[in-house]
């Protein structure tokens, strides 16, 4: 907790130099990937898409990392953030759009920080997770 507590912090000091990205949605649904290609997340608003529906209802970011092991971490509307180890589809990484290092990215209550330590993302009531290919964190 502590650990991701400094995560916090340094997103916020970052946030404030950082350059804020968007990019398009795709059939409702808006997707990015680190530069280091070994995390992707998906957006997903409010009501879902044609294609997915969050368990509640959304909005929710979810983002996979590939190494060392593949795992998932879901953020949905409210409560803490849920990773999960035994992912079944395991889609990673298209590489269309990357959140460069340094910059953030935000819709919703959502933002994310993308950084070489690797990604922070938050909900505006300061739940989230950290990613790296070293470690992670949920809060």
């Amino acid at each position: 907790m502590r650990s991701f507590l400094l995560a916090t912090a340094a997103l916020i000091s970052l946030q404030a130099n950082a350059a804020e990205q968007t990019f398009p949605a795709d059939g409702g649904l808006i997707y990015f990937n680190m530069p280091s290609g070994n995390v992707g997340c998906q957006y997903t608003p409010s009501g879902g898409s044609d294609v997915y529906m969050p368990e509640d209802g959304g909005p929710e970011l979810g983002c996979d990392r590939i190494e060392p092991t593949y795992q998932r971490f879901i953020l949905g509307k409210a409560g803490k953030a849920k990773r999960y180890q035994n992912v079944g589809d395991t889609g990673c990484c298209d590489g269309t759009h990357t959140l460069d290092y340094g910059n953030s990215w935000r819709k919703g209550p959502f933002t994310c920080t993308s950084a070489k330590a690797g990604l922070t993302c938050t909900r505006n009531d300061g739940h989230g997770f950290f990613i790296s290919k070293t470690r992670t964190e949920v809060n």
